[in-house]
């Protein structure tokens, strides 16, 4: 067996041992599907990537993701906090001081996101190249 499906056993297991339905992402209505689409959202995946580097504050945030607005920037945070793939700490000081860094999980889900940001950065002018051909076939 590979360890992709030796991984996916023991999360069965383990979900099992939780006395928990395990995840089915296929299922029109597995409540799962929030989640991958709060992880797997342009600005989900650029949060989780920069939070690798360690905490940010919402403003450091907003400027190392470029063109992320306040509003969207707040809604990806919110979602990912619910999910526990991000910590809110709120400082009691004036003005007040509020940072977002990884959970665990959290840690665990930008680590393999940051492969596919890798990839996709070191793979674009071959990408950039099929779509120009895509577009120059469609024409």
């Amino acid at each position: 067996m590979n360890s992709s499906g030796s991984s996916r056993s023991l999360r069965k297991a383990i979900a099992r041992l939780n006395d928990q339905q395990p995840a089915q992402l296929l299922a029109a209505e597995c409540p799962s599907r929030a989640v991958l689409g709060h992880i797997t959202s342009r600005w989900g995946v650029l949060v989780l990537v920069v939070l690798l580097d360690g905490s940010h504050r919402f403003s450091q945030l907003r400027r190392a993701i470029g063109g992320v607005s306040e509003k969207m920037l707040a809604q990806t945070l919110d979602g990912l906090a619910y999910d526990g793939l991000v910590l809110r700490v709120a400082q009691q000081v004036v003005p007040p001081h509020v940072e977002y860094s990884l959970t665990p999980l959290g840690h665990e889900a930008a680590t393999r996101l940051e492969v596919l940001v890798d990839w996709i950065e070191d793979n674009f002018p071959l990408i950039r190249a099929a779509q120009a051909a895509a577009e120059q076939q469609a024409a």
